[in-house]
């Protein structure tokens, strides 16, 4: 790979360009699934309402112009349309110089979802995806040869990414250090998926291997991918089989999706023509004006770099930051810290107008987040149900949930069809329920003699009230947790 051209590099752009075109494709079908109840005109933290208190300067989006769910609507299915278009590769047919217009339209579509999405749209992929959108679109048509400047800041994206997601375990939770983590962690995670509960049961030396693993994967092989070839190969291929084993044991939406998609920058042809034998084509130079266009935007990386190397060498290192308000060239992060507990808030509802020791309560149950004792977690990801990872950060504290959570449930009361649609089950079809309350639990994977027993992955015990029993009527007066 030169400086300016990457030939040895078409099968690794055709992956990239792909598999982010579906991520971005999965990100617009969650919004048009769960935005309107989340954050649209009557959502749990409305968008016309945060607008009002913020500046475009501070959260540049298309909606300061105005919002309504209808225009949103239009936005998700747009970007579901472009998405499509480029997952069909009929981007590639575009002319060099219109080529990165539809990325730069899902950029900008996207962004304008996530600087009002708030809690919702808190999470470090969001910026992630936000950034990787932006350096694929300068990858240029399958017919032109890739430009090597976009693959290297691909790379140290990637780098910082792993880098930056191992630096913050080594200076937080000292089970990281000592190699427990993950003693916790696969249960405790926010959303376990079918096999968790099976690595929860590995033994405890197969546990501290996956930590050490880890170490290696993010605060080693990094620096390999600037390494020429085929070193840079066996570091994407590394990081691609780490974040492969991390699908499989839990749920994180499309955190691991992109890290294996960036994986392959460092992959070139020789390696991947094994896996897809395609037939190399014909490939038309870059010219200068473009080699030009890309080594400004290699220089204007370099330079938004600086904060977040910083960050990374900090002491007091911050996890997942956007340093701008466009979310490129960010900071990232997760899991500084591990919870050794598993709490969680069961819902439940009563159709009863009179509260006594006899009120039978139904449980309503969440599309993710553990609830029955006898289902096993589902697998979700690359999807992202935003409400049930909230219920998590409830779990955790009430201030995670104290903009929301009463929202949430006065909805409920309500009957509202579009919060409904975000459970599984709705345990009063035929109309609201008279009192609704959460219960808090301590939840835990069973044994295996307790499975084989009950046929259970969960066992709980109650702790006590999240939310004591409230109707439609007293919730109006309180109106918080």
């Amino acid at each position: 790979m030169s400086w300016f051209a990457a030939s040895d590099y078409w099968l690794s752009r055709l992956v990239i360009v792909r598999a982010v075109g579906v991520v971005y494709l999965i990100a617009f079908v969650v919004a048009a699934g769960q935005f309107r109840a989340l954050l649209g005109e009557r959502g749990l933290l409305p968008v016309p309402v945060f607008m009002q208190r913020t500046s475009f300067r501070d959260a540049p989006s298309l909606f300061h112009w105005r919002y309504s769910d209808r225009l949103l609507s239009c936005v998700a299915g747009a970007g579901i349309l472009i998405s499509a278009a480029i997952v069909t590769g009929l981007a590639d047919h575009l002319p060099l110089w219109a080529y990165p217009l539809p990325w730069f339209v899902l950029w900008a579509l996207y962004l304008s979802i996530v600087n009002v999405g708030q809690t919702f749209y808190s999470f470090g992929w969001e910026s992630l995806l936000l950034e990787v959108g932006v350096l694929v679109a300068f990858l240029g048509p399958a017919s032109v040869v890739p430009p090597a400047g976009v693959l290297w800041l691909l790379r140290w994206l990637l780098f910082r990414l792993e880098f930056g997601a191992g630096l913050i375990k080594m200076r937080g939770d000292p089970c990281w250090r000592d190699l427990t983590c993950l003693y916790y962690h696969h249960e405790t995670q926010p959303m376990p998926n079918p096999l968790s509960w099976y690595f929860h049961h590995l033994p405890k030396r197969l546990h501290r291997v996956e930590v050490a693993a880890n170490h290696v994967a993010q605060l080693v092989v990094p620096f390999a991918l600037f390494a020429p070839q085929p070193v840079a190969t066996v570091a994407g291929s590394v990081i691609v089989v780490t974040q492969s084993w991390l699908v499989l044991s839990g749920n994180f939406s499309w955190l691991n999706a992109l890290t294996i998609v960036l994986g392959f920058s460092a992959i070139d042809d020789g390696a991947l023509r094994h896996v897809l034998p395609l037939s190399h084509p014909v490939l038309a130079a870059l010219p200068h004006w473009y080699e030009g266009i890309v080594g400004g935007l290699v220089l204007l990386v370099v330079v938004l770099s600086y904060r977040p190397v910083h960050n990374m060498v900090s002491r007091r290192q911050m996890m997942n930051f956007s340093f701008n308000r466009y979310h490129f060239v960010n900071t990232y992060g997760a899991f500084g810290s591990i919870t050794r507990i598993r709490h969680e808030i069961v819902v439940e509802g009563t159709d009863e107008p009179v509260l006594g020791a006899a009120t039978t309560w139904k449980e309503y149950e969440f599309k993710g987040k553990p609830g029955v004792t006898n289902r096993r977690p589902p697998q979700v990801a690359p999807y992202h149900l935003r409400l049930d990872w909230l219920m998590w950060f409830a779990a955790l504290s009430p201030e995670y949930a104290e903009r929301w959570f009463v929202a949430l449930i006065r909805k409920l009361l309500e009957g509202d069809r579009a919060t409904l649609r975000l459970l599984r089950r709705n345990p009063f079809p035929d109309g609201p329920p008279q009192y609704i309350r959460a219960l808090l639990y301590r939840y835990r994977f069973t044994t295996w003699a307790e499975r084989r027993a009950t046929g259970d992955v969960w066992h709980r015990a109650l702790l006590g009230d999240y939310l004591p029993p409230v109707s439609s009527a007293t919730l109006s007066v309180t109106g918080r947790l």
